[in-house]
């Protein structure tokens, strides 16, 4: 019940910020919005409020949409030809294409602000455990080893540049690969210097691939550290973009075939993460959360007809070609890109479920 319940309250939190991005700037835009809905499907409960937007929860909890004035469905994709001259300032494909294209990226706009914001709070008001640069095991036949550290010693400079935190210390390290490196450590209450080479450790294969340093120790000490809230904006900006650019490069690993799409995972997966960190409270639930929306907002950034990087593709199309593309165009393009949003569900979903054994168990029926 815990897994549900937090899979529901997840899902339902990212997908309201989504759509509100979209809706938020559709109104100011001067757009009419029909409707707003948590979930697809059969309505289970809805209001209308005074602008006539009927904010609904839908029988089908996988997502969301916003429905606009002109739209023949709550994708966008079709217009409706049987609008009222008078109505048609108040239609979203009557508007400018800057406009439109502002409105389509609010959707994944809102998620990044929203993963920044949860950081933000985490930093500020949760803080995070945080590793001070005290040696905590050294590793047999390593370059600390070969140099005389011994745990609990307290590296506080790395060739006079002061450290206060192991990663600072580890950055000092990896850009220093065969060097010979002066360590300014602090043991049993003296200074002593240490002379040390930090192992080269190539990344990657082939002739080009970069080597970084390595020294061979781990953290041995961590406090709670809280940032002041100028720091905890910059630290969740930074985390935030962290989390696009290590996206992107597993999805390139992937493609490139050097990182197994089984990691791939669905709705099952996170339902199951959902629970798992909802038992650990609130903090780790909203840094999943945080996660989870920057994600969000890169999966609908795809340029796939039917997701918001699949419209803004169109607008692109329509800026060069000075006239939008014809509607069969696009019709073809939003059935191709349904057909690739649902195998990749599909496929996630398969993950999930092998993921959880599902298949093993009934090969395992089939072969008893």
């Amino acid at each position: 019940m815990v897994t549900i319940l937090a899979f529901l309250f997840v899902l339902s939190v990212l997908v309201f910020v989504h759509e509100f991005g979209h809706y938020w700037v559709a109104i100011k835009a001067g757009v009419k919005v029909e409707s707003f809905s948590i979930g697809f499907g059969p309505e289970i409960v809805g209001w209308n409020d005074k602008s006539g937007t009927r904010w609904k929860i839908s029988a089908l909890p996988l997502g969301g949409y916003v429905k606009m004035y002109g739209d023949m469905n709550p994708a966008s994709a079709g217009i409706r030809d049987d609008l009222p001259v008078k109505d048609q300032q108040y239609a979203f494909h009557h508007k400018g294409l800057l406009a439109r294209a502002a409105i389509v990226f609010a959707g994944p706009f809102a998620n990044f602000i929203f993963a920044i914001v949860i950081f933000t709070v985490l930093f500020a008001a949760v803080g995070q455990q945080r590793a001070l640069p005290v040696v905590g095991t050294v590793t047999e036949n390593s370059a600390a080893a070969a140099a005389g550290l011994l745990p609990e010693d307290r590296i506080v400079a790395v060739d006079g540049e002061q450290v206060e935190w192991f990663d600072e210390l580890a950055t000092q390290i990896r850009q220093k690969p065969g060097q010979v490196v002066d360590l300014t450590v602090q043991r049993d209450g003296t200074t002593i210097d240490v002379t040390v080479t930090p192992q080269s450790v190539t990344e990657g294969e082939g002739p080009n691939a970069p080597a970084y340093g390595r020294l061979g120790v781990s953290a041995g000490k961590f406090v709670s550290h809280r940032d002041g809230i100028f720091d905890a904006v910059g630290h969740g900006v930074s985390t935030t973009f962290g989390i696009v650019t290590q996206t992107f490069s597993a999805i390139g690993e992937m493609i490139a075939g050097e990182r197994d799409s089984s990691e791939l995972g669905g709705p099952i997966r996170i339902a199951q993460m959902s629970g798992q960190v909802a038992e650990g409270g609130i903090a780790p639930l909203l840094s999943f959360m945080g996660y989870l929306s920057v994600s969000l907002g890169l999966i609908n950034l795809m340029p796939v007809p039917l997701l918001d990087g699949g419209h803004l593709v169109f607008y692109l199309i329509e800026a060069l070609r000075g006239k939008p593309m014809s509607a069969k165009a696009q019709e073809y393009g939003f059935r191709l890109g349904a057909g690739l949003v649902f195998s990749l569900i599909i496929f996630a979903t398969w993950n999930d479920l092998s993921h959880l054994g599902v298949w093993n168990f009934f090969k395992g029926l089939a072969g008893g």
